[in-house]
């Protein structure tokens, strides 16, 4: 079992169920595959197997490129709360990532539970805390929750959600991944869930103009720096000349790792007075470091985030200095 489970923390978690009636699962901002697959598992066994009232929130809906991962079975609110007997925040750290549901979700007089694996989890605002960097996705960590509750894997599609959430956190099995993690995708697999409509909903599933804006970003937007970095902007007028929906710039920060020399990829995309940041590297180059020290955001050691303000935070130098800068300084 997953070290940070254990049978006290379980035993805790079956009785906070037990009395509860109606259960909301929150997840974070700009909902991921990661997020929607371990809040989905989660509700789908809760109603099932429990028999609870269950309710799914998000700060924001969800982009069209993952539409599939909703289950027509469950309620799903974006943007707004309702009241229940107990609130479980899945796949991140504190509330202070839940946008508008923060302040709700906050000060709710209910009990609390967090299920996250990112660092720094705020373990003060939780009555019970399931935390660990060492496993490759909130899914992973839902999934050996579930097993320790007696869930038997025999809903395939408790067992999907599980899967490809756990599937789009790692890019496919290739940021992130532990013994674990293997072991949970061969046990469902082995109990039936499909992971080749799986990989076609996530990977072949897209619009036209996204597979031309993946093109025109690696043709005209990449920028290779020498000493082993790369990065690209998304701006709001390339966002235009494509039509870009969100979600649609998933997995374009990997592609310049499969160059043999950059060993961290940065990948910008402008927002209305910020840019979301997203950073990979490779192994003995901290993407969490680069993160945290220029970019307000944290994360993995080689899968980070965060946002860049440039009225607060360029210090008089453009743009395109600052994230050289930032870059080069990380590669040290």
């Amino acid at each position: 079992m997953i070290g940070c489970i254990g049978k006290e923390k379980i035993d805790a978690f079956r009785k906070l169920l037990r009395n509860a009636r109606k259960v909301a699962l929150a997840g974070h901002i700009h909902p991921d595959g990661d997020a929607i697959g371990c809040v989905t598992a989660l509700a789908l066994y809760l109603e099932r197997e429990l028999g609870k009232e269950v309710v799914c929130m998000f700060p924001d809906a969800l982009p069209q490129s993952l539409e599939f991962a909703k289950n027509p079975s469950l309620r799903y609110l974006w943007g707004i709360t309702e009241a229940s007997d107990l609130i479980v925040l899945m796949d991140c750290n504190a509330f202070s990532r839940t946008g508008l549901l923060e302040e709700t979700l906050a000060r709710a007089a209910v009990p609390k539970v967090l299920i996250d694996h990112h660092l720094n989890p705020d373990t003060d605002s939780f009555n019970l805390v399931f935390s660990t960097p060492d496993i490759s996705s909130a899914s992973e960590l839902t999934f050996w929750i579930l097993k320790a509750l007696g869930w038997d894997l025999n809903d395939r599609e408790i067992g999907g959600a599980l899967l490809a959430g756990m599937t789009t956190d790692t890019n496919n099995f290739a940021n992130s991944v532990f013994p674990s993690t293997f072991t949970m995708a061969s046990e469902l697999i082995a109990a039936g869930v499909d992971r080749d409509a799986i990989l076609r909903d996530i990977y072949f599933s897209y619009r036209e103009n996204r597979v031309r804006l993946m093109g025109y970003m690696q043709h005209e937007g990449l920028k290779i720096l020498p000493e082993g970095a790369s990065y690209m902007i998304l701006t709001k007028e390339i966002q235009k000349r494509f039509d870009f929906r969100e979600g649609e710039s998933e997995g374009l920060v990997n592609i310049p790792l499969s160059i043999k020399d950059v060993r961290l990829s940065l990948l910008l995309k402008e927002d209305d007075d910020h840019y979301r940041v997203s950073l990979r590297s490779k192994k003995g180059t901290s993407a969490q470091r680069c993160a945290m020290t220029f970019f307000n955001g944290g994360g993995h050691e080689n899968a980070a985030g965060g946002k860049l303000f440039p009225e607060r935070d360029l210090g008089g130098h453009s743009l395109e200095e600052y994230v050289k800068q930032a870059l080069l300084e990380s590669l040290k």
